[in-house]
């Protein structure tokens, strides 16, 4: 008997550690490739949010261990944008619009063209682009954002704020 009361705390504690461990899918951001981000949009328009990082960006690192990971930030996020991290290093070939962007060597490091395109040769990371339900930008956001920086940054864009009121403004509003 009490072998077996033993088991099913054992069963219960590896139960708990399980969904501590692995939170449901709505608890975390759905990163796609560009090539999927494009797919699901030609069925289901939405914005695209493009993260571009590097391998080595400190900042993206912790931007991903914290922001990205915040309630609020993963639900604005996922209700309004198809997510998308791109690496601005990448070596793999990219098709899009007629046009077949590669990685371009550079001293030390080099560059993808698509990250290039995307942030006006403004190479910085981490850098945020936002492009409409057309791909059509509406803005680049570059550098490090805490958790309640983003979450306004991504209201205002994915609720379409952009078009009728600066940033400032709409912070602003937040905060009376």
């Amino acid at each position: 008997m009490q072998q077996l009361a033993y088991g099913c705390l054992l069963l219960v504690a590896l139960l708990t550690a399980d969904v501590t461990t692995n939170p449901p899918a709505e608890a975390t951001i759905e990163w796609l490739s560009w090539g999927e981000a494009l797919q699901r949009q030609q069925t289901a328009p939405k914005k695209i949010f493009i993260d571009i990082y590097t391998d080595w960006c400190g900042w993206c690192k912790r931007m991903d261990a914290t922001t990205f990971v915040d309630a609020d930030v993963v639900k604005a996020m996922n209700a309004n944008f198809y997510a998308v991290k791109l690496d601005a290093e990448m070596r793999e070939l990219i098709q899009y619009d007629n046009h077949t962007f590669k990685y371009q060597a550079q001293g030390r490091r080099g560059f993808h063209e698509l990250a290039y395109a995307l942030l006006d040769g403004r190479m910085s990371y981490p850098s945020f682009v936002y492009l409409d339900e057309n791909r059509q930008r509406i803005s680049i956001s570059p550098g490090y954002k805490d958790a309640a920086g983003m979450e306004v940054e991504l209201r205002y864009v994915g609720e379409d704020h952009f078009a009728t009121q600066s940033f400032e403004d709409f912070k602003a509003q937040g905060e009376e």
